[in-house]
């Protein structure tokens, strides 16, 4: 079994989206089995990871000559919304153009139940669930930066903290004006302050003037790091993983810490129905300010990060090994 597994504009693409193609392929890795990142449809299945133009037409191709094509959804319009400058403007045409895309697949892989429900609305293609996931050996002495990060930022413990890029839909405004209201706790949102990860004049115009505005008038104990060069470092210093994004396909950070024994504090939206409120994790529609006190009570704290590390183990690159595999043996 040969797979091509293309993910188009590769260079240009960050966050979650990447870091679950490197996951797909760690797999492979893992497993033995043989792949190109090349559109090649001498191969026995073609993967794609994003649906861009040159996608499209590898896809259309694969489907004259036979191959499978399987498409990853990590895209949806709801998704994209509230992301940068013009993505609500934009999220408009993207849906019948994802509609189309996804269309040519001969299976749709959805990182969560909610993600499958959403593209059930763009395409009757068959689905299968596979979650993103997370490696574990990603975050292999996280422990050992505690000191350094809570220094290297001047945070107090317990510290409220989010991974992630900074963009409206994951929160952004929640999360500041939680922050605000409680004055003498640490808020850091570790992560790009643009959407490609770069100090460009591109991301400049990209980012939206909203964006800028939450930002620059969060009050003083909400600090926004930037790019980490140890991601690490972030679940080291973190206590609290503070998650208020509006809509999430899956959410990957989420997944590393609660790996790290972090107890999760999320939107009560349909994304996270697979945790359970006050059982490894606190949810809240929008007053976030007492399911996070609750959660700094230190036995609570504990309870809950055990909680949380002990569901992650579901996540685990090996616990869906299986599951990838598996999706490719059926097709052929």
């Amino acid at each position: 079994m040969r797979i091509s597994h293309y993910f188009e504009w590769e260079d240009l693409i960050t966050g979650g989206h990447k870091q679950s193609v490197k996951n797909q392929r760690k797999i492979m890795d893992k497993r033995g089995i043989d792949y190109t990142t090349e559109p090649d449809l001498s191969a026995d299945i073609l993967h794609l990871n994003n649906m861009g133009p040159k996608s499209i037409y590898y896809a259309r191709k694969a489907q004259e000559q036979g191959v499978p094509v399987v498409v990853h959804a990590h895209q949806t319009a709801e998704d994209f919304r509230e992301s940068f400058a013009l993505s609500n403007m934009i999220a408009r045409p993207m849906k019948p153009y994802l509609k189309y895309a996804y269309s040519l697949a001969d299976l749709i892989i959805c990182p969560s139940e909610h993600n499958r429900d959403v593209i059930e609305e763009y395409t009757d293609v068959p689905k299968k669930v596979i979650s993103n996931g997370f490696d574990p050996d990603m975050l292999e002495g996280f422990e050992d930066l505690r000191d350094e990060y809570l220094e290297k930022y001047d945070l107090e413990p317990p510290v409220v903290f989010m991974v992630g890029h900074v963009i409206k839909r994951k929160g952004l405004k929640s999360f500041i004006e939680t922050a605000r209201k409680m004055p003498d706790t640490d808020f850091v949102w570790f992560g790009f302050l643009n959407p490609s990860g770069e100090d460009t004049f591109v991301d400049s115009l990209l980012q939206s003037r909203d964006t800028k505005n939450l930002v620059e008038d969060a009050p003083d104990n909400c600090t926004f790091t930037g790019y980490v060069d140890d991601i690490r470092g972030a679940y080291a210093a973190g206590d609290i993983f503070f998650f208020p994004t509006k809509n999430e396909n899956e959410g990957m950070a989420l997944l590393e810490a609660m790996a790290c024994g972090k107890p999760p504090v999320v939107r009560d939206i349909e994304t996270f129905q697979w945790l359970e409120h006050g059982e490894n994790c606190l949810k809240a529609e929008d007053d976030f300010v007492s399911v996070l006190e609750k959660a700094m009570e230190e036995n609570e704290m504990q309870r809950l990060g055990e909680n949380a590390r002990e569901k992650s183990r579901e996540f685990e690159l090996e616990s869906i090994a299986d599951e990838l595999e598996k999706a490719y043996r059926e097709l052929l």
